[in-house]
């Protein structure tokens, strides 16, 4: 654990103000969900809830089956990370933060194709670094409750791959199908 340096006061209906710094270096916005841990020492943890990140093991399975399916790299976020990466590096994508654009996809809810599977490509995550390998992408929003929870990313493994209304498709059930599992 790291210190801050920040002290708080608990108020008299028992809450304590995350500081705004801290907040924005966590991603934390109003209205996420926060999960409460205490251990043995008497500490308390809190830990930005991942609805989605409770199904980390299905989704890598789902990953897995995307990828051999389509024959893409296949990703499943949350709102923050990417939780399960198949077809592709692991070291490259898992757990990794993702970039601004996507969050913003996915604030929007909007569902992306890179244009014409030209050199244009969305940054998957925050250290891309403007390098583009995959040029053909989809990513999908997964949503839950009205809510978007995460996505569902289908990229090509060819610098000349591309995408269609095919992959468009898969991508879209898998979303579907993750976020109606959410709902469950």
């Amino acid at each position: 654990m790291k210190a801050t340096g920040v002290v708080r006061r608990i108020d008299d209906l028992g809450r304590v103000v995350i500081p705004k710094e801290i907040r924005k270096t966590l991603r934390i916005k109003e209205g996420d969900p926060l999960e409460i841990f205490t251990d043995r020492e008497g500490q308390v943890i809190l830990k930005k809830y991942s609805p989605i990140g409770e199904l980390s093991e299905f989704a890598a399975g789902y990953a897995e089956t995307l990828s051999k399916t389509t024959g893409h790299i296949a990703c499943i976020t949350d709102k923050d990370t990417i939780i399960a990466v198949s077809g592709g590096s692991k070291k490259e994508f898992l757990e990794q933060d993702i970039s601004q654009e996507l969050e913003q996809l996915m604030e929007d809810k909007e569902v992306y194709t890179s244009k014409d599977n030209s050199d244009i490509a969305m940054p998957i995550t925050k250290n891309d670094n403007q390098e583009r390998k995959h040029n053909a992408q989809v990513v999908y929003p997964i949503i839950s409750n009205g809510d978007t929870i995460g996505t569902v990313i289908l990229m090509s493994k060819e610098a000349n791959g591309k995408m269609n209304d095919v992959e468009k498709k898969v991508a879209q059930s898998a979303a579907t199908f993750l976020g109606s599992q959410m709902e469950i």
